[in-house]
């Protein structure tokens, strides 16, 4: 596999601490959730406007958020709600 393809190794950017947030998935050394990554993400803001935000924040954090996600999605942990008839 080439080098540049490889999927960040999330586990070291990522953990639970059920003191913190509830035990959400949060980026390690910081009380910055993955679901508020992903939400400011999904309502527009860039990879730039995070970072600047929030600079404790890093380019391999937001990283590590996406192969989580990827990982979550792939094992069936993120399903969509099905619509009521």
């Amino acid at each position: 596999m080439n080098n540049s393809l490889k999927m960040k190794n999330w586990q070291e950017h990522i953990t639970t601490d059920s003191e913190i947030l509830l035990g959400k998935p949060i980026i390690k050394g910081t009380r910055i959730s993955i679901e508020f990554i992903l939400e400011r993400l999904a309502t527009g803001w860039s990879v730039e406007q995070l970072l600047e935000n929030y600079p404790r924040l890093t380019l391999d954090d937001l990283m590590a958020v996406y192969a989580y996600a990827y990982d979550c999605m792939k094992d069936g942990l993120l399903l969509m709600k099905s619509k009521s008839a």
